[in-house]
């Protein structure tokens, strides 16, 4: 495999700042567009946007796969048609335009004007135009944690747990870019066990800490993508807050599960990276016991690590880090839920979003959600404006933050955030 930008030691003629998400071996893909500019596909390298529409334009990206409409386009789907090879292969060529020891680009000052966009500048808009949404419930630490919760504490696990990663479709018209605020959700809630359920706003308001996987387009209705196929029809991931409506969900869940509780918002982060750019960062996951079945099988390393952290702002006060967590923690990877996802036959399209299910560690500190962080409310959160939190209230601002770092090199997706406003 070659992926020129994956080299440690790879400098570029864009000024990087330190410690920044976005250096030349991210090259994340996201859509974006200006006062002066309709939505098109720009590459982030740090404080800058790349214009792929006019890069084109200019002659930059001969000989690749593409054509204007791949990148004047308001989603990132008709470039991911074309498959893992021509996104790794355009994902080289930028790199090489913006490596320092190349000059085809930066010796040409009126064509670095012309693509090269101050991120101030822009306005990111939704990356994906997601056709189909599925979540996992992936976390040993956090299935666990809500089984003790809510069972047995003897029992947390349900039976199936360790035989397969469990996961429901969700609803993708409800998935939002981060920025866009959310009105607390109402519905059917039951304070008092003893009583009649009531209809109201959500009083148990909660995020789940989360990571996401964008698909290209898989297989043929019937057929299955195998744990060792499965990385080829994964093009990137993002972060992902899934929220959740705890106390609607207590009452409604039995016996399909969330519906109302999930289905008001999840919302991502507007930079993809791509699964090239997260190669370095591969590391062991968790044992898993019992023996996974012969499909779950897989070889070599798929988990990755990276770290989140989730940050709580009440209105006109400072961010509280109220969690630290790592996808490296979670039990089930993403090949292995990709590759459950599709043993059935099911067959997965371009655009898909599967969520990683809530990613909680082993630590007080790295529970991935309100409900675990507070214990069932029971050990209010002290933030430093003075107040507590047991769960999200309105008017406070949620901001999940993810990377890695390796070498000297430290490759992000910046963040994902809402606002809470009252319900409607």
């Amino acid at each position: 495999m070659s992926v020129h930008p994956n080299n440690p030691a790879l400098k570029s003629w864009i000024e990087v700042p330190q410690n920044s998400d976005f250096p030349i071996q991210n090259l994340p893909f996201g859509i974006f567009k200006t006062a002066q500019s309709t939505e098109r596909v720009g590459i982030r390298i740090g404080d800058f946007v790349i214009d792929l529409k006019v890069l084109f334009v200019l002659g930059y990206l001969e000989n690749l796969p593409f054509e204007l409409s791949d990148f004047d386009n308001k989603y990132l789907n008709s470039l991911m048609e074309k498959g893992k090879k021509g996104t790794r292969d355009l994902r080289n060529r930028i790199s090489k335009l913006l490596d320092s020891n190349f000059t085809d680009l930066q010796k040409n000052e009126h064509h670095v004007g012309q693509v090269l966009i101050p991120i101030d500048q822009v306005t990111m808009c939704m990356p994906v135009k997601i056709g189909d949404y599925t979540d996992f419930y992936s976390s040993r630490e956090h299935a666990t944690n809500v089984g003790t919760m809510f069972r047995d504490p003897a029992n947390a696990l349900l039976p199936n747990w360790l035989w397969i990663p469990v996961g429901y479709h969700g609803r993708a018209s409800s998935v939002i870019l981060s920025g866009q605020d959310i009105h607390r959700p109402k519905g059917q809630i039951k304070p008092d066990p003893n009583a009649d359920p009531i209809f109201a706003p959500c009083r148990n308001l909660d995020f789940e800490l989360e990571t996401a996987f964008i698909t290209f387009d898989g297989k043929a209705l019937g057929d299955s993508i195998s744990t060792a196929e499965a990385e080829d029809y994964i093009f990137g991931m993002c972060l992902f807050n899934d929220w959740s409506a705890r106390d609607i969900q207590t009452w409604e869940y039995v016996p399909l599960g969330p519906f109302l509780a999930k289905n008001f918002a999840s919302s991502i982060s507007p930079w993809i990276v791509t699964m090239d750019a997260l190669e370095p960062f591969k590391c062991d996951g968790p044992e898993q016991e019992p023996k996974v079945l012969s499909y779950l099988e897989f070889e070599g390393q798929k988990s990755y690590d990276i770290n989140l952290s989730v940050n709580l702002q009440p209105e006109n006060g400072e961010e509280n880090l109220i969690c630290r967590s790592n996808l490296k923690y979670m039990y089930w990877n993403m090949s292995q839920q990709l590759a459950h996802h599709t043993v059935n036959g099911c067959n997965i399209k371009c655009g898909d979003l599967m969520g990683s299910g809530t990613i909680s560690g082993p630590t007080e500190d790295s529970y991935g959600s309100m409900l675990e962080l507070a214990w069932k409310g029971t050990k209010p959160l002290k933030l430093s404006d003075g107040t507590e939190r047991k769960f999200i209230q309105d008017n406070d601002t949620v901001i999940m933050r993810g990377y890695c770092e390796k070498d000297g090199v430290r490759v992000g997706f910046g963040e994902v955030k809402a606002k809470i406003l009252p319900a409607k």
